[in-house]
């Protein structure tokens, strides 16, 4: 497809930050200031992903108080709106903007007010996933997973476990995704963006339904099985692996290998405005570099309609919608 046409395509994000994705316009009304680019986008010489969260403080101290999260939801789904994105899963981590005056519970009921604004002006369709913290006590994390259970079905799709893979492996978060699952709230787990099989296979073992990144899985044909067979989702997100070395070399990029082992896989933003991307541009890069034919955009759409924490009518109107756009 050319350019205009993966734009005017609706499309489907299932991995994307709220923080790494704040517009300049929106940081710099909250900041009251100029923002350059140098100060919210990842440089070409980014060494890891360490490296790569640094960009996040920033935008992070824009979402501290209840009107820059009203603002905050609004922003984002004007900026998708501007590529026709029909449908997306938002992600952010409300205990980084927990307050003394602003609890668990007014974080995200202040982020879902904005986004169903946002939903109303520019007609994108939302839904939100909480993320636990790897650098967060389990005791702070549960607490806040079950506050998000009080939002499921009404906002709030899932949860997930963000943070500095290498530091902290899925090991360590075992016990408390097995008491997500019991509580009945599904989750996605960032698993294997840091050359970890074994945490892809933990994340799996407590019952993820979906993997963030799952670069890890690369040549792990066992792995591979278990996941295409399961039928879980991957959230693979090209232009970021790349910033964040998670892939040394663009052309070790996996996205062949795994659609070629007919896994469910999905192409994502992360974060649109650290990763200076968008869900078109990502299209565009697989099909430049990795020789994803139309089929297979149209195939990846309808895998993140397919594995996105919604009811199947709606997963179904969602391919719908895809489809009759190929159509015409």
């Amino acid at each position: 497809m050319t350019a205009d046409e993966l734009k005017r395509m609706p499309k489907i994000d299932l991995h994307c930050h709220l923080d790494g994705s704040l517009s300049k316009k929106f940081l710099q009304k909250r900041l009251a200031r100029t923002v350059s680019s140098e100060e919210i986008e990842v440089s070409s010489n980014c060494n890891s992903l360490e490296e790569y969260l640094e960009k996040f403080a920033l935008p992070c101290s824009c979402i501290q108080d209840e009107e820059g999260l009203e603002e905050a939801g609004e922003d984002i789904l004007e900026t998708m709106s501007l590529e026709n994105v029909c449908y997306a899963e938002i992600r952010f981590a409300p205990l980084l903007s927990v307050t003394e005056s602003m609890d668990c519970a007014q974080v995200i009921a202040a982020l879902l007010r904005g986004l169903e604004k946002g939903k109303k002006k520019f007609g994108v369709e939302y839904n939100v996933i909480t993320c636990a913290m790897r650098n967060h006590s389990e005791a702070d994390n549960l607490r806040m997973i079950q506050t998000a259970r009080e939002f499921l079905g009404a906002g709030v799709c899932a949860v997930d476990l963000a943070g500095a893979e290498a530091q902290y492996p899925m090991s360590e978060f075992m016990e408390l995704f097995r008491k997500t699952k019991t509580i009945g709230m599904p989750f996605t787990i960032h698993a294997g963006e840091c050359q970890s099989a074994q945490n892809i296979e933990d994340a799996l073992t407590v019952g993820a339904d979906r993997i963030g990144h799952g670069i890890a899985m690369q040549g792990n044909e066992r792995l591979k099985k278990i996941v295409r067979e399961s039928g879980i989702g991957v959230e693979m997100c090209p232009i970021s692996n790349l910033q964040t070395k998670a892939v040394k070399n663009p052309m070790d990029y996996p996205i062949r290998e795994f659609l070629d082992a007919q896994i469910a896989v999905s192409v994502n933003t992360d974060n649109r405005t650290v990763s200076n991307t968008s869900l078109t541009k990502e299209l565009q890069w697989v099909q430049n570099r990795y020789g994803i034919n139309d089929k297979e955009v149209l195939l990846l759409m309808e895998n993140a309609a397919k594995t996105a924490f919604l009811e199947e009518t709606k997963k179904t109107e969602l391919c719908r919608k895809i489809r009759k756009f190929v159509i015409e």
